[in-house]
């Protein structure tokens, strides 16, 4: 296991220009699962092996994978999938609506068990969050945009209980390499996921409802959380909605967040050769 000076040591080497050769590798992979799957479409058919998908989200208010944590203004999400049998790369970009980027994280994910009842999905990302600040340069003070640098692991079990119902727990570690706070946060989650709720005309609704408990630094919180997705097989524009509601914390934010969305969601199968 690495130690913390040697993941700094690494993470400090992440530069604009590292960034930059990041998104760009991200955008050849996905563009490498798109070519793969037109491949695979003119061959003879198999069955696929991977899918390559994803959720672009036009929101009122961007809302971090910790819901207590906002962007506080409109944004747009990109979260995108190329995933297998058990692994899957699963990257997050999200960005204001002025273009301005906000977060990067890219996830890494294994299903270390993975049968009809009972799923283990264990994951892991560096990620980049971005804020404008002012920097002094040659003297003077100037608006640029930095980012902070984190690494973060999750363990989710899950149990379905029903064809609609599952339940499990969500835990979330990461930890920042930055001079300024936040260092060490822990994010763990009583997790429910309703699903295939008709709301007529062929959209289902699906409900995820979370009881969290979170600590950042010296301070700590419980929180109950919700969102809200409405869609339809086979068509690709969905809604989606959400709302977290703070119960007892003393980490700064506010008491009560909400956001709306509209989803264009997409997938695509491929079979490796």
């Amino acid at each position: 296991m690495p130690s913390v000076p040697f993941l700094h040591s690494l993470l400090s080497k992440l530069e604009t220009k590292h960034l930059r050769i990041a998104i760009f590798s991200l955008l050849v992979f996905s563009s490498l699962g798109w070519f793969q799957s037109l491949s695979a479409q003119e061959s003879t058919p198999a069955t696929p092996t991977g899918q390559f998908g994803g959720v672009i989200t036009a929101t009122n208010n961007g809302v971090s994978i910790i819901p207590s944590f906002t962007l506080g203004r409109p944004a747009v999400l990109f979260d995108l999938s190329l995933s297998g049998e058990r692994f899957s790369f699963d990257p997050m970009l999200r960005f204001g609506m002025d273009g301005k980027p906000w977060s990067f994280v890219f996830w890494g994910r294994y299903k270390a068990i993975k049968d009809k009842r009972f799923t283990l999905t264990l994951g892991g990302h560096p990620a980049f969050i971005f804020q404008e600040r002012l920097v002094k340069v040659n003297g003077r003070e100037e608006k640029m945009m930095v980012s902070q640098r984190f690494l973060a692991m999750e363990i989710a079990p899950m149990y379905k209980l029903s064809k609609k119902l599952s339940m499990g727990l969500y835990y979330l570690q990461g930890h920042g390499f930055n001079p300024v706070p936040p260092r060490d946060s822990r994010f763990l989650a009583l997790n429910t996921v309703i699903s295939g709720v008709p709301v007529g005309g062929g959209f289902n609704m699906r409900v995820n409802p979370q009881l969290f408990f979170l600590d950042v630094d010296a301070n700590s919180g419980t929180y109950f959380t919700s969102n809200f997705t409405v869609s339809k097989p086979g068509f690709p524009i969905g809604f989606q909605g959400l709302f977290n509601q703070k119960i007892k914390s003393s980490i700064p934010g506010d008491d009560f967040i909400w956001n709306v969305g509209l989803l264009y969601i997409f997938s695509t199968p491929y079979q490796k050769k």
